[in-house]
C-alpha cells in the first residue's frame, strides 16, 4: 500500500463501553484466573464470562438496530465487539497460558483481519476471517496460541476463516491468486506484533500492488461476471435475490471498493472525489446504497437467525414493515419495498459504469472489438465521436447545447449496432433534467423515440440502455412509474419495466422470423399486421399502469389516450392501441378459461374483436406477454389453445363457416396420419381413423397422433384395460404420461386423485374419449421442483397408483390426507382469496362454474368432488395455474342435460365449492398442481341423451 494506515470503520461507534468494556472484562478474567484451583476450571469460568460479555454486547447492538441505527453502524458496532473479544481471548492465551517475557522474532505474532471483517465490517451472523501472521517460520510456541486461540474463538461461536502464514508466503500467494491479494488488500491491524503488519502492507503496495492494476481489474470484473452468472444469471431483477452476491448487491459494491483501493490506494469511497473519479453526489449515491444493503442485510439475519444471504418471498414480505414501507397508493408493502430494492441495484449498476469508464480512462483499456480508421483518429457517425465500438461525445456540453442528443445517440448506436461509452452514459445520467416537459413535447425527440421503439432495428438493447440510464423513465414518465415495480406473485418473474422491454425484444425476433419454429403461425400473420407501430406501442403500453389502484387494463387505455397522439399517431391508431392495452388479457383468458368447442365462446370472442385485423394485433400480443413472463411460462399447450382460438375466430370474422374449416383441417390431420402409417395394412388405418372426434385430431399435433396409434394398436392386440405410458418431453421440460383405459362414471375425480397421490403436478392435460369407448388421457407432469420425471422407480409407481385409483384398491382421499407439502414454507407467504364464478350467459348449453383459489395438492380432485356430489356432468374443463393461483372453469349441466338455473341449488354449489378451495386443515398450502382435465365428452353426451330419454318415457 502506499499509505500504512489501517482502514478503520468510517461511522463513530456511540458510546462504546456500552458495548463492551475490555478494561472491566479484562479485570474480571485476571482474578478469575488466579483464583482457579485448575487450568480447566479457569478456562471453564473465563469462558462464562466472555460469553456473558459477547451476549451482552450483541444485545446492546441490536437494541440499537431495532431503535433506528444503520445497518453500518450495526455493522461496524459488531466489528468493534468481535475485536475486543479477540483481543481478550489472545492477550488471556500469550500472558495467561503461554506466558513468555521476552519472545524471539520468530515466536512473536500479529493477529490481522483480512475480508470483510478487515473492513470493519461484520453482519450479525457472518463470520470472521483472521490472519495469525509470523515472520519466517512458526515456533512451537507460536503454533500453541493459535489453537489455544482458535478453540477459545470457536467455544464463543464463531465461525472462523483463518490461515497462519508469513509474510513471504502472503505475498507469494497474493501475487497468484487475486482472491487473497483482495483479501489481504483489507487487512486491518487487531492485535500483537505491529510491525510485522506494517511490513506487510508496506511490502503488499510494493510487491503486489504496483505495476498490476490492469491485471487485478481485469480479474475482479472477470470474478463478478461469473458471480452473477451463478446468482440470478447476469440479471439484477431476480424474484428472489441474493443481496450480497446477485447482481446489484453488496458484493458488487464492495468490487468498486476493492478496485479503488487497488487502483488508487485510497481507504475511503469519498476520496476518489479529489480523484475526479465520483462526484460528490456519486458518492452520496454509493453511501445511500450501502446503507440501504447494510440495513437490509442486518434485518435478515436478526430475523432468521443465521447468516440468511437470500431474500425470500416469505423474508420480502417480513422485511417489507420492518424497513419501513407501508401499503401505499394500490401497491403493497411488500412491491414497494422490493422496487426499492431494485431501484437500489439498478443505482450500483449504474456507480460500476461511471467507475469502470474512469478505470478505463485512465488505463487506455481497449474494448473487445475496435473500430478505428486506418490513420488512427477517431471517426465521426452522425455527429457523434466513435471512440473504438462505443458511441461518445465531447463533453456534457453537448447535450446541454442540444437536450434532442439524449435522445438521438441512442437512436445511433441502435442502427449501427454500437455501445455507448460509458463515460458518455455517465453524461447523460448527469443531465437527466435536461429530459423535461419542452422536450417530451417536442416532435422530432417523439419521431426519435418511435424510431427506437418501432423502427427496423430491434429495440430492445436501445429501450434497456435507456432504461438502464434513466432516459426511459423521463421521457415517458408513465413507464417511469413502473420502472423495477414488482408484482408480488409466483407468476411473474420480472419487474413490470423488465417484462416490458424483453416482450418488445420478442416481438422484433418474431418479426425477423427467429422464432418461426416455435411460433409458426404467428410468425406468419405478424407480417399482415397493416400497422406495426401500433402493435409495438401496445406491447410497450400494456403493463404501463401496473401498481395503481385501478384495473391496469383500465387505467393503461386512458394512458394511451394520452400519450399516441404525442408520438404523431392518428385518432384511429390511438383508438387501436388503447383498445388493445384494454383487452390484452381477453384473448389468453378465454383461451385458456373457456370452452373453444362451445359456438358461445368463438361468436363472444368474435363480437368482442370485431376486425381480422385487430384478432391478429391481440394474437401477436398475447404471444409476446406470456412468453415475456418468465422461463417455462409459454408452451405448446397454451400456443395450441390460442392458436385454435385464433382459427374459428378468423373464420366467423371472414363470414366462413367454423365446421367447415375444422372439416378441412380435420382431413388434413387425418391424411397425415395415414401417411405415416403407411406400414400399417389399409383396413386397421381406416379403423383407426374411425376411433377419433374432430377434436382428437384437431389438438394434437401429428407425432403425437403416431405414437398414439401405435400404443392403441398394441394394447387392443394384447387385451389390455389399462395402458400408462411415459415419455420425458424435453422441450416442454416434462414428463408427457398417457393413460388408455376404457371410459366410465368417476373417472374424472378417480384421475385427479391418482396424479395428486402420485406426487405429480400436471401442467396441462388433453383427456378424449374414442368412439370405441376408451378415454385416452394425456398429461404432461412434473415433480416438485419443476423438472420432469425420469427416475425408473418413480415412474412405476405412477403407473402402479393409477392402476390401484382405478381399480378401487386405493381411496386418494384417505392418501392425501397423509401427504405433506414438499413445497418450501417459504411460499406460503402468497395468499389468494378463493372466489367461485357461475355464469350462465358464457354458453348456450352448459352453466360455466369458474372456481380460483390458492393452488395446492389435491385442489383439483376437492373441487371435482363437489361437482360430482352435486350431480353435475362435467362436459369439459380448462386447467389453468397463474403462478400460486389455480384458475380453474367448468363446463356443466344436470342429469337432464339442462343448466343449473335454480338459485338455491347454485348458492348451495357456490358453498360447497368456496369449502372445497379452503387449505385442508393439517395439510399447508402448496404451490405445486395436481390436477387433470376431464375426460371427452362424447360419453357424457351419449350418457345425457339416454337420461333425457328415460325421462321423456316417464
Amino acid at each position: 500500500m502506499s499509505s500504512v494506515q489501517q482502514t478503520k470503520p468510517k461511522d463513530a461507534i456511540l458510546r462504546r463501553r456500552a458495548i463492551i468494556d475490555r478494561a472491566q472484562v479484562q479485570e474480571k478474567l485476571a482474578r478469575a484466573f488466579l483464583r482457579s484451583s485448575s487450568p480447566q476450571r479457569a478456562r471453564a469460568e473465563i469462558l462464562e464470562i466472555l460469553k456473558e460479555s459477547q451476549a451482552q454486547g450483541r444485545a446492546e447492538i441490536q437494541r440499537r438496530f431495532e431503535g433506528g441505527a444503520s445497518g453500518r453502524a450495526t455493522a461496524q458496532s459488531l466489528c468493534f465487539l468481535a475485536d475486543q473479544l479477540l483481543r481478550l481471548v489472545y492477550d488471556h492465551v500469550t500472558k495467561d497460558l503461554f506466558p513468555l517475557h521476552n519472545p524471539s522474532m520468530a515466536e512473536r505474532l500479529a493477529l490481522v483481519a483480512v475480508g470483510g471483517y478487515g473492513r470493519g465490517e461484520l453482519a450479525p451472523y457472518s463470520d470472521i476471517d483472521i490472519l495469525f501472521l509470523h515472520s519466517y517460520k512458526p515456533a512451537p510456541r507460536s503454533e500453541q496460541v493459535v489453537e489455544a486461540t482458535l478453540y477459545f474463538l470457536w467455544d464463543l461461536g464463531f465461525k472462523v476463516g483463518h490461515a497462519t502464514r508469513s509474510i513471504d508466503e502472503c505475498l507469494r500467494q497474493a501475487r497468484a491468486d487475486t482472491t487473497i491479494a483482495t483479501s489481504l488488500l483489507e487487512s486491518r491491524y487487531l492485535w500483537g506484533e505491529q510491525k510485522l503488519f506494517l511490513e506487510l502492507r508496506q511490502r503488499y503496495g510494493s510487491e503486489v500492488r504496483e505495476g498490476r492494476s490492469a491485471t487485478f481489474i481485469e480479474d475482479k470484473l472477470a470474478e463478478r461476471d461469473r458471480r452473477h452468472q451463478r446468482h440470478g444469471e447476469g440479471s439484477r431483477y431476480v424474484l428472489e435475490p441474493n443481496i450480497k452476491e446477485s447482481k446489484g448487491g453488496l458484493r458488487d459494491l464492495h468490487t468498486l471498493f476493492w478496485l479503488a483501493k487497488f487502483v488508487y490506494g485510497v481507504d475511503e469511497v469519498s476520496r476518489l472525489m479529489a480523484l475526479g473519479v465520483f462526484s460528490k453526489a456519486e458518492v452520496r449515491r454509493f453511501a445511500k446504497a450501502l446503507d440501504f444493503f447494510w440495513t437490509l442485510r442486518c434485518q435478515l439475519h436478526y430475523l432468521t437467525g443465521r447468516a440468511e444471504e437470500r431474500l425470500t418471498f416469505d423474508l420480502q414480505q417480513q422485511i417489507a414493515p420492518l424497513m419501513g414501507y407501508t401499503d401505499h397508493g394500490g401497491a403493497s408493502a411488500v412491491e414497494r419495498f422490493m422496487k426499492h430494492y431494485f431501484l437500489m441495484a439498478k443505482e450500483v449498476g449504474a456507480l460500476t459504469r461511471i467507475f469502470c469508464a474512469q478505470l478505463e480512462a485512465e488505463h487506455a483499456r481497449r474494448s473487445r472489438f475496435r473500430l478505428l480508421s486506418a490513420n488512427g483518429r477517431r471517426r465521426q457517425v452522425s455527429g457523434f465521436r466513435l471512440d473504438g465500438d462505443r458511441l461518445s461525445v465531447k463533453g456534457p456540453e453537448v447535450f446541454h447545447a442540444k437536450p434532442l442528443e439524449l435522445l438521438r445517440i441512442f437512436r445511433v448506436a441502435q442502427q449501427r449496432e454500437l455501445d455507448i461509452h460509458p463515460q458518455t452514459l455517465r453524461w447523460i445520467t448527469r443531465s437527466l433534467r435536461l429530459v423535461d416537459k419542452e422536450l417530451r413535447q417536442e416532435p422530432k425527440a417523439n419521431a426519435v423515440f418511435l424510431d427506437i421503439l418501432a423502427g427496423r432495428d430491434d429495440p430492445e438493447p436501445a429501450l434497456r440502455r435507456m432504461n438502464e440510464a434513466g432516459v426511459f423513465g423521463r421521457f415517458v414518465p408513465e413507464f417511469g412509474r413502473v420502472v423495477s415495480q414488482m408484482q408480488f406473485n409466483m407468476y411473474h418473474h420480472y419487474t413490470v419495466d423488465e417484462h416490458t422491454i424483453f416482450a418488445l425484444g420478442i416481438l422484433y425476433d418474431i418479426e425477423q422470423g427467429q422464432l418461426a419454429e416455435e411460433l409458426p403461425i404467428v410468425s406468419e400473420i405478424v407480417g399482415k399486421v397493416l400497422s406495426r407501430r401500433v402493435l409495438y406501442m401496445a406491447v410497450l403500453l400494456h403493463d404501463i399502469a401496473k401498481g395503481r389502484r385501478a384495473d391496469h387494463s383500465v387505467e393503461g387505455a386512458k394512458i394511451a389516450h394520452k400519450l399516441c397522439p404525442r408520438f404523431g399517431f392518428s385518432e384511429e391508431e390511438t383508438e387501436t392501441v388503447a383498445w388493445l392495452v384494454l383487452q390484452h388479457l381477453r384473448m389468453s383468458d378465454t383461451a385458456f378459461k373457456r370452452d373453444i368447442e362451445d359456438p358461445q365462446t368463438i361468436q363472444d370472442f368474435a363480437e368482442l374483436v370485431q376486425s381480422v385485423e385487430r384478432l391478429r394485433l391481440l394474437l401477436v400480443l398475447t404471444v409476446v406477454d406470456i412468453r415475456a413472463v418468465g422461463p417455462r411460462t409459454w408452451s405448446a399447450w397454451k400456443a395450441a389453445l390460442l392458436r385454435e382460438l385464433y382459427w374459428r375466430t378468423e373464420e366467423v370474422l371472414t363470414g366462413g363457416l367454423v365446421t367447415e374449416g375444422r372439416d378441412r383441417r380435420v382431413e388434413q390431420a387425418k391424411q397425415a396420419l395415414a401417411e405415416r402409417l403407411g406400414h400399417w395394412p389399409a383396413e386397421e388405418v381406416t379403423q383407426h381413423l374411425a376411433r377419433g372426434y374432430p377434436n382428437y385430431w384437431l389438438s394434437l399435433d401429428l407425432e403425437t397422433h403416431v405414437r398414439h396409434a401405435e400404443l392403441v394398436r398394441e394394447a387392443e392386440a394384447a387385451g389390455r384395460s389399462l395402458t400408462v405410458d411415459t415419455r420425458v418431453d424435453s422441450y416442454r421440460g416434462v414428463t408427457e404420461v398417457t393413460i388408455y383405459t376404457p371410459d366410465h362414471a368417476g373417472l374424472f375425480s378417480r384421475m385427479a386423485g391418482a396424479l395428486a397421490v402420485a406426487g405429480t403436478s400436471v401442467e396441462g392435460a388433453r383427456i378424449i374419449t374414442l368412439s370405441n369407448g376408451m378415454a385416452l388421457d394425456i398429461f404432461y407432469v412434473h415433480d416438485a421442483a419443476g423438472g420432469p420425471l425420469r427416475d425408473p422407480q418413480r415412474l412405476e409407481r405412477l403407473r402402479e397408483t393409477v392402476a390401484r385409483t382405478l381399480t378401487g384398491s386405493l381411496k386418494p382421499a384417505q392418501e392425501l390426507r397423509k401427504l405433506a407439502s414438499p413445497i418450501p414454507s417459504r411460499l406460503d407467504v402468497f395468499k389468494v382469496s378463493p372466489r367461485v364464478l357461475i355464469d350462465n350467459k358464457a354458453s348456450r348449453r352448459h352453466t360455466v362454474v369458474e372456481v380460483n383459489g390458492r393452488d395446492r395438492p389435491g385442489l383439483l380432485y376437492s373441487v371435482t368432488q363437489v361437482l360430482t356430489r352435486q350431480n353435475l356432468i362435467i362436459d369439459s374443463a380448462k386447467i389453468t395455474t397463474f403462478g400460486e393461483r389455480a384458475v380453474d372453469s367448468f363446463y356443466v349441466h344436470d342429469v337432464l342435460g339442462s343448466k343449473i338455473e335454480d338459485e338455491a341449488k347454485l348458492k348451495r354449489l357456490r358453498q360447497r365449492l368456496l369449502e372445497a378451495l379452503e387449505t385442508p386443515a393439517g395439510t399447508g398450502d402448496a404451490l405445486v398442481r395436481r390436477r387433470v382435465t376431464p375426460r371427452g365428452r362424447a360419453v357424457r353426451r351419449a350418457e345425457s341423451r339416454r337420461r333425457l330419454a328415460d325421462a321423456g318415457q316417464a
